[in-house]
């Protein structure tokens, strides 16, 4: 109440949002490159504005784009639909789709806003390889979800590098269930 009150000079003064803010969605992938996404629609069903469309492909032992037996081959999310809940991030399994910070979602154009499978996915960290390519963290898909396989990864760590308008991405992964201090 004793403050002074001090306005915001967006988009001059650009200030990041709280840690745990549900911004643009980011399909995440494994240490060695492979894809999280299993191509099994359960984000999409459980969202409720039907933002978000998944048709899953088969990986062979030559095309391999995930540890499992399928992959998300078409993955889109309509942000013109898209209410921001987080229960697509609650529905996946393998913690493929995470949330970032970012929130400048606002274009001109209307088609620019159905994101698809290359917006989406979290860029190549040092290290990774593009897929596709065979399994590099162990024999089976179990391995990929042993808490020894993740290892490598450390939380926070930047999601993509840039948005739609070119501006860096500042926002960071959250683990779900952890507080601001944990």
């Amino acid at each position: 109440m004793f403050k002074k009150v001090y306005t915001q000079q967006y988009p001059f003064d650009y200030y990041g949002t709280k840690p745990r803010y549900h911004g643009r969605h980011v399909l995440n992938r494994h240490p060695d490159g492979l894809e999280k996404c299993v191509g099994c629609e359960l984000c999409a069903w459980a969202c409720p504005a039907d933002a978000i469309y998944v048709e899953g492909g088969d990986n062979t032992d030559e095309q391999r784009f995930s540890p499992g037996e399928r992959y998300g081959k078409v993955y889109q999310i309509n942000y013109l639909r898209c209410i921001f809940c987080g229960l697509c991030i609650e529905a996946c399994p393998t913690r493929s789709l995470t949330m970032s910070n970012e929130y400048e979602l606002a274009l001109d154009d209307r088609q620019q806003l159905i994101y698809t499978k290359e917006q989406l996915m979290a860029p190549l960290l040092p290290g990774m390889e593009a897929p596709p390519h065979p399994m590099r963290l162990g024999d089976d898909e179990k391995d990929y979800y042993a808490s020894r396989s993740q290892a490598p990864l450390q939380q926070g760590e930047p999601q993509s590098t840039a948005n739609v308008a070119g501006r860096p991405i500042t926002g960071h992964a959250n683990r779900m269930g952890q507080h601001h201090g944990s």
